[in-house]
């Protein structure tokens, strides 16, 4: 029989952690993280890791196993969680992700196939030597040609997305988007997906007021030392939370600028959580009124006893 698994999953800032927690007491359980950032060390405070005296004696796994200069991908995520999968499973304890990095928790539940090939370096070379000399407006205008549905999605600006759609064409000779369709909705497990939302306006304010909140526990001293470090051009150092001080370090801008622009990007990646989590996944939703949270978890901790026994 499949094994069953849970996942908790929303936007930033919306309560996912602490339903996850709960739902692991209540279900003999173990947390998995499916938050893409939460495997780095030394990044606790702007990736709102959950801290050990909140897990309330609950295991948790995939925090704080990578260093912030290591890669990381969303195929060795799925590899990994399909193990823990097993493993907890095999113990008679139930996995429950929980998380916001919808192409994470998608692959890993669902039958998101990755190529075994090796990354051509000739390609990636060429397409880079080409980004320098034609620019990304060149490069971006190609993968319209060649892939319109990828290129929707992809900022003409963002560089590493862009490369890495048309050296998946280049290597193939097929597209992103031709990939995305050949993946089955078939599933190695029994999924239940529980999403927690929340009135615009109020997460809005939630995460506005998480930032400053971070930044009274010391965020800024966090991104500096490892900008100090000379991580700047990891993949680590890319995320909110930690990119929108970089310019500031340089004098680039000022300090309410970098706050301002982080915020700012909390925002809207909330949005994008919840708009991918709404169209790519079979979710059961739950809206969280503040004034009624502990009433919710308990319903939801009811809803969620009949799920498993259906499953």
């Amino acid at each position: 029989m499949k094994p069953i698994v849970v996942s908790v999953v929303g936007p930033t800032a919306v309560g996912k952690s602490n339903l996850a927690i709960e739902i692991a007491k209540e279900y003999n359980g173990e947390v998995i993280s499916g938050d893409s950032m939460q495997i780095y060390r030394k990044m606790d405070i702007g990736t709102a890791k959950v801290a050990e005296h909140e897990m309330n004696g609950v295991r948790h796994h995939l925090i704080d196993i990578k260093e912030p200069y290591e890669g990381f991908s969303v195929a060795e995520f799925q590899q990994r969680v399909r193990a823990l999968i097993k493993d907890i499973t095999d113990r008679g304890r139930l996995p429950v992700i929980v998380g916001g990095t919808g192409l994470y928790i998608q692959a890993t539940l669902y039958d998101y196939n990755f190529s075994n090939d090796k990354r051509d370096e000739l390609v990636i070379d060429k397409l880079e030597k080409e980004a320098e000399e034609l620019g990304m407006d060149a490069l971006y205008k190609r993968l319209v040609s060649i892939d319109p549905k990828q290129a929707e999605k992809v900022h003409p600006n963002n560089k590493r997305r862009v490369l890495r759609a048309l050296e998946v064409y280049e290597t193939t000779g097929k597209t992103l988007s031709d990939y995305k369709e050949d993946q089955k909705e078939e599933s190695a497990f029994r999924p239940i997906l529980i999403g927690l939302e929340m009135d615009r306006s109020q997460l809005y304010k939630r995460i506005n007021d998480r930032v400053d909140l971070m930044l009274n526990q010391g965020l800024l001293a966090e991104v500096y030392s490892l900008y100090d470090e000379g991580l700047e051009g990891c993949q680590s150092m890319k995320a909110i939370g930690y990119k929108e001080f970089i310019p500031y370090f340089k004098g680039e801008y000022s300090y309410e600028r970098a706050v301002e622009l982080l915020k700012r990007n909390s925002r809207r990646y909330a949005k994008r959580q919840f708009t991918y989590f709404k169209n790519k996944l079979n979710v059961h939703w739950y809206s969280m009124n503040l004034m009624e949270k502990n009433d919710k978890i308990e319903n939801i901790l009811q809803e969620l006893a009949g799920m498993l026994e259906e499953s």
